[in-house]
Order: structure tokens, then C-alpha cells, then sequence
């Protein structure tokens, strides 16, 4: 009986059309730059230079941008047949990593809404495993898991048992759900547990007696009048065992981790990829799941269906050895109609992608990224393998365990090793997202895009427009980085990968050069109009037909460059799942 099928994947069909229309676009653009070369040699002036420069670094990116659309694909995933190729005893265990570092910027009561999102999954909770890394050491953020811990022994079996897919309570409750013998119950527990945490968040500090447990006061004396946000020791608090707490219907309790590393204003902290490779280490030793989700605090999950989704790629027995990540696209709620901050990011999260899915993979998103922890990890983060640490006389809450756990957290540790470099996630750049994924498929990794017609996150996204220029200069400011380094996409990425593929992330760190033909275009008309100076020479009597004939090549060019977005609906418009 042959295996059912897992995943099904097919390239766009009018993929040869935008080819040819690519090919012709490309002559075009040739005759234009061929022209301008004329010009240079023969009448060189400063207003045929500045027009070189524009139409160069136009053609440039638009070649680059190309590669996306040489050849894009549609995949979708059967979930339905998991169970025909595994039981569920035989799923990989895996470790959520969560990461959020200001509880003024990013509230704790969104966070937990994140947190309780994912330790809802319909996935067996003894191997699934939740990690809140707070890179402020906020005790604020520390108390609401505090009672995020209690409020999922009533959360997760009624989700469960009623089969809720908004599994996030704020979006849940925020929706007119269903009403069950117990939903009102539910809801007056969740509305009591956010007035406390959001009390706590206003007041700006908490007091201990607002803490009953022995285990978690002592957690709490940690905050000394030295711990600042910039110089404080590791905390560590395991808030749900699966070896001992159970869900008021009697089953196993997903784990529930948080960890806030060691800071020293002395040492570089690499921001969230230093705070993810601390993770990587700590969820290796205490519970070592061979998938590793990575989440942002304000990206909860809309599919409880979701690591089903994801292994359906990587429980597939004719699956690449070299899948390295499942990549889902963002999107964003909240955003009004028009969109008109283009806070959506609909080319690079649903288009752009689809083509990079094409060669070896879409890039890392920062977030809802499954990754095999092979991919980017080692096996012995201690010096110790973890198999013997991992044994029932050494759950993860025993002494010995906590204190290699406080050791990969300090901040001295990745002193003399390769995380950052070679390890983990990658080092030298704030958009340490794309850098990851472009060193893991300069090693060999592949990835893939699972892009489901139910969004399997959902974030929030700018709803200003400081706010989104302050987004996109950060971005452009890292994607410089990873340009101007030692690992240049246009030169280290053409050797060490399919070059297509290399010059897709040359157009993603280089589109900030977009500024240069725009700044030229929108000023070099009026200056030439101020100093009555002409654009373009004046053709003597003898060049009429040259120049006849380069009036006709312009209107062609023209004409192709409006046609070009025609082309690119028809190329994605096949496309059911957007």
C-alpha cells in the first residue's frame, strides 16, 4: 500500500510566460543603458551621469528582483494523513522559543495570550515544550507567566475539549464565542487574571506579597537594587512541569520555561539573536526538542493544526536529509482596509517568498519558523551530552540540570566558540532573521514555505507612520550589513549556493539603493528647469533618424515597464491561497 501523500508542491503554470516577457523586458533595458553609454562617451555632462546611475541601479534590481519569479511554486500540506504515517508516540518533541524584552513596549498580558496560544496545540503536551526568554528581566513579566501557569490548567482542556480554534484568550473571548456550560467560568478567570497583571504592569513594580509559592519568592529575591535591565544574573524559572503538573481534566501539562540570560554592560548582548542562541542552549538541556519553533511575543497562533502542518514535511519518508527549516509567512490583523502604510507586507511575505520556494527555500521571517535543531544547533551545548542529563532521576527542575542551565545562560559563556559565527543564530547584523537563513543555505539547508489559507500567525504590525519608518530603516540598516561584510550575498552567496537564490538576498539587502533613482528622478527635472539646462541635447538635423529611432525604443521601454505588472498578476493570480 503506497504511503499517503504528506505534501504536494507544483510550479506556477504561467511561469514560461513571465520568462519570455522577461527576456524582452531585458532587451529593452539593454538598448536604454546601451544609450546612455552613448551619451557618456560622446556628450558626457553631469545630467548624463546622474541619469546612468538611476537607470543602472533600476536595471540592477530589477534583474535581481527577477530571480523571485524565475520560478515560483505552490505547496499545500495534507495533515489528514499524518496518522496513516506515524502515531502520535513517534512526533519529535518541540521547544517554543518566545521572545520579548520590554513590558512598557510589548504588554505581558499579550505575551501570555502568545504563550497560551501555542501550549494549546493539538499536539501531544508531554512533548511540547514553551520558553519565554524576557531579555529585559522584567519581574513583571515574570509574575503574569505566573499566572499564566495557573490559568492554562483551565485554559488548555477547554479548548480541547470544545475544539476552539482561537486559542489565544484575548481573541477568543474578543470574538462573541460560542457560549458552553463553562465559558463563562473561563472568562471571568481570564478577565481576573489580566486585572492583576495589568495592575501589576501600571503600579511598575510588585510586591512579594502578591507571591504565595516558596519556590517563585525566592525567584523574585533575585531583583536586588543592582538588577537594572542592562546588568542582572540569569533567571531561570521552570513555571510547568510535565512530570508533575497536571490540567484540572487529570492530563499532562505542556512545560513552561522562563529564562532571562545574564547581562553585563561590559559584554555585547547581540540582541535577540544572543537571546535566541541562549535559548537554543537552555531548551537543549533541559528538554532537547529535535524542532525548535520560533515565535515573536506578538505573534500568537491562529491554527492549533499548525506543528501538524510543519510535520508533514519533516515526518515525510522521502523527505530532503537537508530540510533545515518550515518557514510560515507573517500576517498581520488589525490593519485597515486600505492598508495605507503597506503594514502588510504582502510582496515579501506571500509573493517574493514563493519564488525564493523555487530554488532552495524561503528566508527566515524572524518569526513562525520551525527549524530542526541540527540545523542550528549542536548536540552537546555543555561540554555534556544531553542524553545524561536527561534521565528521570534528573527531570528538568533538579539541581544538577538548573545549574548547567545558569552556566550556558551567563554571558561569558560563547566566549572562544562559534555561536553566532557558525552556530545558532548569526551574529553581526539587527536583522539577524534573513543573515541566519542565508548562512544556513550557504551551508547546504534547505527550507520551504507552508503558506495554509488559515493564517497559522497572526501579529500585530505598524499602525503609524513613524511607526513604519522606523521598522524599514531598521531593516535596511541590517540589510546593509550583511551586504557590506565578509559574507556578501552578490559575491560569498554566488559561490556557495544556486546563484539565483544568491541574488534574491542580494535584492533584499540592497533595496535600500531603491533611494538612489527615486532622489535623481524627483530632483533632477526641476534643478535642470531652475538653470535652464535640457535633459537631453538636441539632435542636429543629420541625427533626426537616430534619433527617431531612440524616441520609438523609449516609448517601447515604457510601454513594457507598465506592461510588466500584468504579467506578474497573471503569474500569481493561479494562486488559491491568498
Amino acid at each position: 500500500m503506497p504511503t499517503p501523500l504528506l505534501h504536494s508542491s507544483k510550479p506556477l503554470s504561467k511561469t514560461w510566460l513571465n520568462r519570455m516577457f522577461s527576456l524582452v523586458y531585458a532587451v529593452a533595458l539593454s538598448i536604454l543603458l546601451l544609450r546612455h553609454c552613448h551619451n557618456l562617451i560622446y556628450s558626457p555632462s553631469t545630467i548624463a551621469i546622474a541619469l546612468f546611475l538611476a537607470d543602472f541601479v533600476f536595471a540592477f534590481l530589477w534583474l535581481t528582483n527577477q530571480c523571485f519569479h524565475w520560478n515560483p511554486v505552490e505547496r499545500k500540506v495534507f495533515p489528514e494523513n499524518l496518522k496513516h504515517v506515524a502515531s502520535e508516540s513517534k512526533y519529535p518533541p518541540i521547544d517554543v522559543l518566545i521572545c520579548t524584552a520590554d513590558p512598557t513596549k510589548e504588554p505581558p498580558i499579550g505575551v501570555v495570550n502568545t504563550a497560551l496560544s501555542v501550549m494549546a496545540y493539538e499536539y501531544p503536551a508531554e512533548k511540547l515544550s514553551v520558553y519565554v526568554s524576557d531579555d529585559g528581566g522584567s519581574k513583571m513579566t515574570l509574575y503574569a507567566f505566573m499566572e499564566c501557569a495557573k490559568f492554562a490548567k483551565q485554559w488548555i482542556p477547554y479548548c480541547k475539549k470544545y475544539g476552539v480554534v482561537d486559542r489565544a484568550p484575548e481573541v477568543y473571548f474578543g470574538s462573541q464565542p460560542s457560549s458552553y456550560p463553562e465559558t463563562d467560568h473561563i472568562k471571568s478567570m481570564y478577565e481576573d487574571m489580566k486585572s492583576r497583571v495589568e495592575a501589576v504592569v501600571q503600579s511598575g513594580g510588585l510586591s512579594l506579597d502578591r507571591v504565595m509559592e516558596p519556590e517563585f519568592q525566592d525567584a523574585f529575591r533575585k531583583w536586588t537594587p543592582d538588577f537594572t535591565s542592562r546588568q542582572h544574573p540569569t533567571v531561570i524559572q521552570i513555571l510547568l512541569d510535565n512530570n508533575a503538573d497536571k490540567d484540572v481534566a487529570g492530563d499532562v501539562m505542556p512545560n513552561l520555561i522562563y529564562v532571562s540570560r545574564e547581562k553585563n554592560n561590559l559584554k555585547p548582548h547581540n540582541f535577540k539573536a544572543g537571546a535566541l542562541n541562549v535559548m537554543l542552549r537552555v531548551s537543549g538541556l533541559l528538554t532537547n526538542g529535535k524542532l525548535v519553533l520560533v515565535l515573536d511575543c506578538d505573534m500568537y497562533s491562529n491554527d492549533p493544526e499548525t506543528p501538524l502542518r510543519a510535520l508533514c514535511y519533516f515526518m515525510d519518508p522521502n523527505a530532503d536529509p537537508k530540510l533545515g527549516f518550515v518557514q510560515f509567512p507573517q500576517r498581520f490583523n488589525g490593519i485597515n482596509k486600505n492598508d495605507i502604510y503597506a503594514s502588510e507586507f504582502m510582496p515579501e511575505t506571500q509573493i517574493l517568498s514563493l519564488g525564493m520556494d523555487g530554488l532552495l527555500g524561503a528566508v527566515f521571517m524572524g518569526t513562525g519558523g520551525f527549524f530542526k535543531r541540527d540545523s542550528i544547533s549542536d548536540d552537546s551545548p555543555c561540554g555534556v551530552t544531553t542524553e545524561s542529563i536527561q534521565t528521570k532521576s534528573n527531570p528538568i527542575n533538579s539541581k544538577d540540570v538548573l545549574v548547567l542551565a545558569h552556566e550556558v545562560a551567563s554571558c561569558n559563556y560563547e566566549d572562544h566558540t562559534k555561536w553566532g559565527s557558525k552556530i545558532g543564530f548569526r551574529y553581526g547584523t539587527i536583522t539577524e532573521d534573513i543573515y541566519t537563513s542565508f548562512q544556513l543555505h550557504c551551508e547546504g539547508w534547505k527550507s520551504v514555505l507552508c503558506n495554509p489559507k488559515r493564517a497559522a500567525f497572526l501579529g500585530g504590525s505598524p499602525s503609524n507612520l513613524n511607526d513604519g519608518l522606523t521598522q524599514i530603516k531598521r531593516w535596511y540598516m541590517g540589510f546593509l550589513e550583511i551586504f557590506f561584510n565578509k559574507y556578501c550575498p552578490l559575491i560569498y552567496g554566488v559561490r556557495s549556493m544556486n546563484p539565483l537564490q544568491a541574488l534574491c538576498y542580494t535584492h533584499y539587502t540592497l533595496r535600500s539603493f531603491w533611494s538612489i533613482p527615486i532622489i535623481i528622478y524627483a530632483f533632477l527635472p526641476q534643478l535642470s528647469l531652475i538653470n535652464s539646462v535640457p535633459i537631453f541635447t538636441k539632435s542636429p538635423p543629420f541625427e533626426n533618424s537616430r534619433s527617431r529611432k531612440m524616441v520609438f525604443s523609449c516609448t517601447c521601454f515604457c510601454f513594457l515597464e507598465h506592461t510588466e505588472k500584468i504579467f506578474l498578476i497573471l503569474l500569481y493570480s493561479e494562486d488559491d491561497q491568498r
